[in-house]
Protein backbone atom coordinates (compact mmCIF):
# COMPACT_ATOMS: atom_id res chain seq x y z
CA UNK A 1 0.00 0.00 0.00
CA UNK A 2 1.06 3.61 -0.96
CA UNK A 3 2.30 5.26 2.20
CA UNK A 4 3.06 9.13 2.47
CA UNK A 5 5.85 9.83 4.90
CA UNK A 6 6.28 12.97 6.89
CA UNK A 7 2.74 13.83 6.59
CA UNK A 8 2.06 15.65 10.05
CA UNK A 9 5.39 17.30 10.13
CA UNK A 10 4.87 20.84 8.66
CA UNK A 11 8.71 21.26 8.91
CA UNK A 12 8.90 19.98 5.24
CA UNK A 13 7.88 21.13 1.76
CA UNK A 14 7.13 17.93 0.17
CA UNK A 15 5.67 14.19 0.49
CA UNK A 16 7.83 10.81 0.21
CA UNK A 17 6.12 8.37 -0.86
CA UNK A 18 7.56 4.50 -0.97
CA UNK A 19 5.90 2.05 -2.63
CA UNK A 20 6.30 -2.19 -3.53
CA UNK A 21 4.55 -3.04 -6.69
CA UNK A 22 2.49 -5.81 -6.97
CA UNK A 23 3.45 -9.43 -7.99
CA UNK A 24 0.52 -9.48 -10.56
CA UNK A 25 1.26 -5.90 -12.02
CA UNK A 26 0.95 -5.89 -16.06
CA UNK A 27 3.86 -3.22 -17.36
CA UNK A 28 2.19 -0.43 -17.27
CA UNK A 29 3.91 3.55 -17.55
CA UNK A 30 5.08 4.79 -14.28
CA UNK A 31 3.52 8.37 -14.73
CA UNK A 32 0.09 6.54 -15.47
CA UNK A 33 0.58 4.07 -12.48
CA UNK A 34 1.00 6.82 -10.39
CA UNK A 35 -1.27 9.17 -11.08
CA UNK A 36 -3.80 6.05 -10.10
CA UNK A 37 -2.11 5.92 -6.76
CA UNK A 38 -1.70 9.19 -5.35
CA UNK A 39 -4.33 11.67 -4.44
CA UNK A 40 -5.30 15.06 -6.39
CA UNK A 41 -1.65 14.72 -8.74
CA UNK A 42 -1.91 15.40 -12.13
CA UNK A 43 0.19 13.19 -14.86
CA UNK A 44 1.97 16.38 -15.75
CA UNK A 45 3.21 17.01 -11.91
CA UNK A 46 4.29 13.14 -12.26
CA UNK A 47 6.27 13.96 -15.23
CA UNK A 48 7.70 16.65 -13.60
CA UNK A 49 8.72 14.99 -10.63
CA UNK A 50 10.51 12.23 -12.90
CA UNK A 51 12.31 15.14 -14.85
CA UNK A 52 14.05 16.14 -12.09
CA UNK A 53 15.30 12.57 -10.89
CA UNK A 54 12.39 12.74 -7.86
CA UNK A 55 11.34 9.42 -8.83
CA UNK A 56 13.38 6.36 -8.32
CA UNK A 57 12.61 2.48 -9.19
CA UNK A 58 15.01 0.09 -7.36
CA UNK A 59 17.23 3.15 -5.72
CA UNK A 60 18.16 4.42 -9.44
CA UNK A 61 15.92 7.56 -10.85
CA UNK A 62 13.72 6.74 -13.93
CA UNK A 63 12.20 8.77 -16.82
CA UNK A 64 8.50 9.03 -16.92
CA UNK A 65 7.43 6.40 -19.74
CA UNK A 66 9.65 3.54 -17.32
CA UNK A 67 7.30 1.00 -17.19
CA UNK A 68 6.94 -1.10 -13.57
CA UNK A 69 7.34 -4.62 -13.25
CA UNK A 70 6.52 -6.80 -10.45
CA UNK A 71 8.22 -6.10 -7.59
CA UNK A 72 10.01 -2.96 -8.35
CA UNK A 73 10.54 -0.84 -5.27
CA UNK A 74 9.12 3.02 -6.19
CA UNK A 75 10.34 5.98 -4.37
CA UNK A 76 8.73 9.39 -5.11
CA UNK A 77 9.12 12.94 -3.69
CA UNK A 78 6.92 15.76 -4.59
CA UNK A 79 5.01 19.04 -3.56
CA UNK A 80 1.95 19.00 -1.34
CA UNK A 81 -1.09 18.30 -3.23
CA UNK A 82 -3.90 21.42 -3.42
CA UNK A 83 -5.66 21.63 -0.42
CA UNK A 84 -9.24 22.95 -0.21
CA UNK A 85 -8.37 26.41 1.11
CA UNK A 86 -9.09 29.50 -1.31
CA UNK A 87 -5.91 31.74 -2.03
CA UNK A 88 -6.54 35.27 -2.18
CA UNK A 89 -3.27 37.19 -3.79
CA UNK A 90 -2.90 39.99 -1.67
CA UNK A 91 -0.65 43.13 -2.72
CA UNK A 92 2.21 42.76 0.35
CA UNK A 93 5.60 44.05 -0.24
CA UNK A 94 8.37 41.25 -0.15
CA UNK A 95 12.00 41.88 -0.02
CA UNK A 96 13.27 40.35 -2.60
CA UNK A 97 17.07 39.66 -2.84
CA UNK A 98 17.44 37.84 -5.92
CA UNK A 99 15.27 36.71 -8.93
CA UNK A 100 15.39 35.02 -12.15
CA UNK A 101 13.29 32.82 -14.16
CA UNK A 102 13.46 29.64 -12.31
CA UNK A 103 13.46 31.04 -8.35
CA UNK A 104 13.59 34.01 -6.06
CA UNK A 105 16.01 34.39 -2.65
CA UNK A 106 13.73 36.89 0.19
CA UNK A 107 14.55 37.89 3.36
CA UNK A 108 11.38 37.34 5.21
CA UNK A 109 10.46 39.86 8.70
CA UNK A 110 9.54 38.72 11.56
CA UNK A 111 5.45 38.50 12.24
CA UNK A 112 5.26 37.14 8.51
CA UNK A 113 3.03 33.47 8.12
CA UNK A 114 4.64 31.36 5.52
CA UNK A 115 1.52 29.84 4.24
CA UNK A 116 -2.46 29.81 5.26
CA UNK A 117 -3.59 27.45 8.06
CA UNK A 118 -4.86 27.13 11.65
CA UNK A 119 -5.82 30.77 11.84
CA UNK A 120 -3.67 32.52 9.35
CA UNK A 121 -5.75 32.36 5.87
CA UNK A 122 -4.64 36.05 4.70
CA UNK A 123 -1.70 37.84 5.25
CA UNK A 124 0.86 35.15 4.45
CA UNK A 125 3.86 35.05 1.80
CA UNK A 126 1.80 32.55 -0.28
CA UNK A 127 -1.17 35.23 -0.51
CA UNK A 128 1.58 37.70 -1.61
CA UNK A 129 3.21 35.14 -4.18
CA UNK A 130 0.03 35.05 -5.72
CA UNK A 131 -0.78 38.44 -6.22
CA UNK A 132 3.31 39.07 -7.49
CA UNK A 133 3.40 35.81 -9.90
CA UNK A 134 -0.10 35.40 -11.04
CA UNK A 135 1.10 34.90 -13.98
CA UNK A 136 2.97 31.86 -13.38
CA UNK A 137 1.15 28.66 -13.95
CA UNK A 138 2.61 27.59 -10.31
CA UNK A 139 0.95 30.40 -8.81
CA UNK A 140 -2.38 29.91 -10.14
CA UNK A 141 -2.80 26.21 -8.66
CA UNK A 142 -4.54 27.00 -5.64
CA UNK A 143 -2.40 25.07 -4.13
CA UNK A 144 -0.98 26.47 -0.16
CA UNK A 145 2.20 25.43 -0.17
CA UNK A 146 3.27 26.74 -4.32
CA UNK A 147 6.41 27.16 -4.64
CA UNK A 148 7.56 26.55 -1.22
CA UNK A 149 10.62 23.98 -0.45
CA UNK A 150 11.37 25.13 3.47
CA UNK A 151 9.94 27.46 5.41
CA UNK A 152 10.85 30.09 8.55
CA UNK A 153 8.11 30.16 11.82
CA UNK A 154 6.09 33.13 11.79
CA UNK A 155 8.10 35.38 14.00
CA UNK A 156 11.82 34.15 12.53
CA UNK A 157 13.19 35.92 9.80
CA UNK A 158 16.03 35.54 7.23
CA UNK A 159 16.19 34.13 3.70
CA UNK A 160 13.98 31.68 1.88
CA UNK A 161 14.16 30.28 -1.54
CA UNK A 162 11.00 29.95 -3.76
CA UNK A 163 10.44 27.86 -6.43
CA UNK A 164 8.86 29.93 -9.79
CA UNK A 165 8.15 26.61 -11.67
CA UNK A 166 7.11 23.16 -10.87
CA UNK A 167 10.88 21.97 -12.44
CA UNK A 168 12.41 24.08 -10.22
CA UNK A 169 10.38 23.18 -7.18
CA UNK A 170 11.18 19.62 -7.85
CA UNK A 171 14.76 20.15 -8.07
CA UNK A 172 15.17 22.19 -5.07
CA UNK A 173 13.12 19.91 -2.98
CA UNK A 174 15.27 16.90 -3.90
CA UNK A 175 18.09 19.24 -2.43
CA UNK A 176 16.22 19.64 0.41
CA UNK A 177 15.05 15.88 0.82
CA UNK A 178 18.91 15.12 0.44
CA UNK A 179 20.41 17.12 2.65
CA UNK A 180 22.61 19.01 0.89
CA UNK A 181 20.81 22.66 1.39
CA UNK A 182 23.33 24.92 3.05
CA UNK A 183 21.88 26.68 6.33
CA UNK A 184 23.21 29.08 8.82
CA UNK A 185 20.61 31.08 11.81
CA UNK A 186 21.55 33.46 14.23
CA UNK A 187 20.45 33.07 17.60
CA UNK A 188 20.41 34.90 20.78
CA UNK A 189 20.21 32.26 23.63
CA UNK A 190 19.80 32.93 27.60
CA UNK A 191 23.23 31.74 29.17
CA UNK A 192 26.76 31.02 28.18
CA UNK A 193 27.12 27.43 26.79
CA UNK A 194 30.33 25.67 28.54
CA UNK A 195 31.02 24.49 24.62
CA UNK A 196 32.30 27.46 22.74
CA UNK A 197 31.61 24.81 20.12
CA UNK A 198 28.83 21.84 19.79
CA UNK A 199 26.15 19.58 18.44
CA UNK A 200 22.75 18.91 19.63
CA UNK A 201 21.08 15.90 18.78
CA UNK A 202 17.91 14.96 20.08
CA UNK A 203 14.45 12.97 17.88
CA UNK A 204 12.15 16.27 17.58
CA UNK A 205 8.03 15.50 17.57
CA UNK A 206 4.89 16.85 18.58
CA UNK A 207 4.68 17.57 22.24
CA UNK A 208 1.71 14.95 23.58
CA UNK A 209 0.75 17.76 25.91
CA UNK A 210 0.45 20.50 23.53
CA UNK A 211 0.03 19.58 20.19
CA UNK A 212 1.34 23.21 18.91
CA UNK A 213 4.95 22.79 20.51
CA UNK A 214 7.60 20.58 19.76
CA UNK A 215 9.36 17.98 22.17
CA UNK A 216 12.24 16.18 22.53
CA UNK A 217 12.28 12.20 22.89
CA UNK A 218 15.66 11.03 24.46
CA UNK A 219 15.02 7.81 24.43
CA UNK A 220 14.65 7.81 20.38
CA UNK A 221 11.95 5.73 19.83
CA UNK A 222 9.44 8.71 18.74
CA UNK A 223 9.57 11.72 17.04
CA UNK A 224 12.12 12.41 13.98
CA UNK A 225 15.79 12.66 14.22
CA UNK A 226 17.07 15.85 14.62
CA UNK A 227 20.76 17.38 14.38
CA UNK A 228 21.97 20.97 14.87
CA UNK A 229 25.70 22.35 15.47
CA UNK A 230 26.58 25.59 16.89
CA UNK A 231 29.16 27.82 17.58
CA UNK A 232 29.06 30.76 20.15
CA UNK A 233 30.12 34.05 18.22
CA UNK A 234 29.98 36.05 21.40
CA UNK A 235 29.57 35.42 25.35
CA UNK A 236 27.69 38.93 26.43
CA UNK A 237 27.26 37.87 30.44
CA UNK A 238 24.00 36.56 30.80
CA UNK A 239 22.84 35.80 27.24
CA UNK A 240 24.99 34.58 24.16
CA UNK A 241 24.90 35.16 19.97
CA UNK A 242 25.17 31.65 18.30
CA UNK A 243 25.73 30.78 15.23
CA UNK A 244 23.59 27.66 14.41
CA UNK A 245 24.06 24.95 11.65
CA UNK A 246 21.17 22.99 10.59
CA UNK A 247 22.16 19.22 9.32
CA UNK A 248 18.34 18.66 9.15
CA UNK A 249 15.29 20.81 9.23
CA UNK A 250 12.69 19.50 11.86
CA UNK A 251 10.14 22.16 12.97
CA UNK A 252 10.92 24.35 15.45
CA UNK A 253 14.67 22.67 16.04
CA UNK A 254 16.95 24.83 17.03
CA UNK A 255 14.30 26.73 19.64
CA UNK A 256 13.65 22.92 20.73
CA UNK A 257 17.00 22.01 20.81
CA UNK A 258 18.15 24.68 22.97
CA UNK A 259 15.38 24.35 25.24
CA UNK A 260 16.47 21.25 25.68
CA UNK A 261 20.58 22.02 26.73
CA UNK A 262 19.04 24.42 29.11
CA UNK A 263 19.78 27.48 27.02
CA UNK A 264 16.03 28.88 25.56
CA UNK A 265 16.26 31.11 22.66
CA UNK A 266 16.23 34.71 23.99
CA UNK A 267 12.24 35.76 24.50
CA UNK A 268 10.62 32.13 22.92
CA UNK A 269 7.37 32.18 24.58
CA UNK A 270 6.93 28.92 23.20
CA UNK A 271 9.79 27.36 25.29
CA UNK A 272 10.32 29.57 28.42
CA UNK A 273 12.42 31.74 26.92
CA UNK A 274 10.50 34.90 27.24
CA UNK A 275 11.14 34.95 31.21
CA UNK A 276 14.78 36.25 32.95
CA UNK A 277 16.01 32.93 33.07
CA UNK A 278 19.83 34.42 33.99
CA UNK A 279 21.37 37.53 35.81
CA UNK A 280 20.93 39.25 39.17
CA UNK A 281 18.05 40.11 41.32
CA UNK A 282 18.15 43.85 41.16
CA UNK A 283 15.55 45.83 39.95
CA UNK A 284 17.71 47.79 37.47
CA UNK A 285 18.74 44.77 35.26
CA UNK A 286 15.32 43.05 35.35
CA UNK A 287 14.26 46.81 34.22
CA UNK A 288 16.55 46.48 31.16
CA UNK A 289 15.72 43.04 30.62
CA UNK A 290 12.10 43.76 30.08
CA UNK A 291 13.46 46.97 27.57
CA UNK A 292 15.31 44.17 25.79
CA UNK A 293 12.22 41.77 25.89
CA UNK A 294 10.35 44.92 24.18
CA UNK A 295 12.50 45.65 21.63
CA UNK A 296 12.75 42.32 20.56
CA UNK A 297 9.42 41.48 21.00
CA UNK A 298 9.67 37.93 19.62
CA UNK A 299 12.08 34.59 19.80
CA UNK A 300 15.74 35.62 18.54
CA UNK A 301 16.34 33.56 15.40
CA UNK A 302 17.45 34.88 12.00
CA UNK A 303 18.06 32.50 9.00
CA UNK A 304 21.35 34.60 7.93
CA UNK A 305 22.69 32.30 5.05
CA UNK A 306 21.06 29.98 2.39
CA UNK A 307 23.37 27.77 -0.26
CA UNK A 308 21.96 25.41 -2.68
CA UNK A 309 22.82 24.39 -6.33
CA UNK A 310 20.83 26.33 -8.91
CA UNK A 311 17.77 23.72 -10.55
CA UNK A 312 18.45 25.29 -14.33
CA UNK A 313 22.37 26.00 -14.61
CA UNK A 314 23.58 23.87 -11.72
CA UNK A 315 25.82 26.41 -10.26
CA UNK A 316 26.46 26.90 -6.30
CA UNK A 317 24.83 29.54 -5.06
CA UNK A 318 24.89 31.67 -1.63
CA UNK A 319 23.23 34.40 -0.01
CA UNK A 320 23.57 35.98 3.49
CA UNK A 321 21.34 38.82 5.36
CA UNK A 322 22.10 41.11 7.93
CA UNK A 323 20.46 40.89 11.54
CA UNK A 324 17.36 42.25 11.90
CA UNK A 325 17.61 45.63 13.62
CA UNK A 326 15.27 43.98 17.00
CA UNK A 327 18.40 41.42 17.53
CA UNK A 328 20.84 43.94 16.31
CA UNK A 329 19.74 46.37 18.84
CA UNK A 330 19.17 44.23 21.77
CA UNK A 331 22.88 43.09 21.16
CA UNK A 332 24.09 46.49 21.13
CA UNK A 333 22.21 47.15 24.23
CA UNK A 334 23.79 43.90 25.94
CA UNK A 335 27.39 44.86 24.99
CA UNK A 336 26.76 48.48 26.60
CA UNK A 337 25.44 46.97 30.01
CA UNK A 338 27.81 43.80 29.74
CA UNK A 339 31.18 46.54 29.39
CA UNK A 340 29.46 48.95 31.97
CA UNK A 341 29.40 46.40 34.39
CA UNK A 342 33.16 45.65 34.44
Amino acid sequence: MLKPNNIDDRDEMYEHFHYEVDKGQSPLRIDKYLVNKLENVSRNRVQNAADAGNILVNKKPVKSNYKVRPADTISIVMSYPPREIEIIPENIPLDIIYEDDHLIVLNKKAGMVVHPGHGNFDGTLVNALYYHFKDLPLFQSGEIRAGLVHRLDKDTSGLLVIAKTDMAHNKLAKQFFNRTIGRKYLAIVWGEPKQAEGTITGHIGRNPKDRVKMFIFPDGLHGKHAVTHYKVLEYLGYISLVECKLETGRTHQIRVHFQYIKHPLFNDRDYGGDRILRGTTFTKYKQFAQNCFKILPRQALHAQSLEFIHPATGKPMAFDSNLPDDMATVIEKWRKYTGNRQ
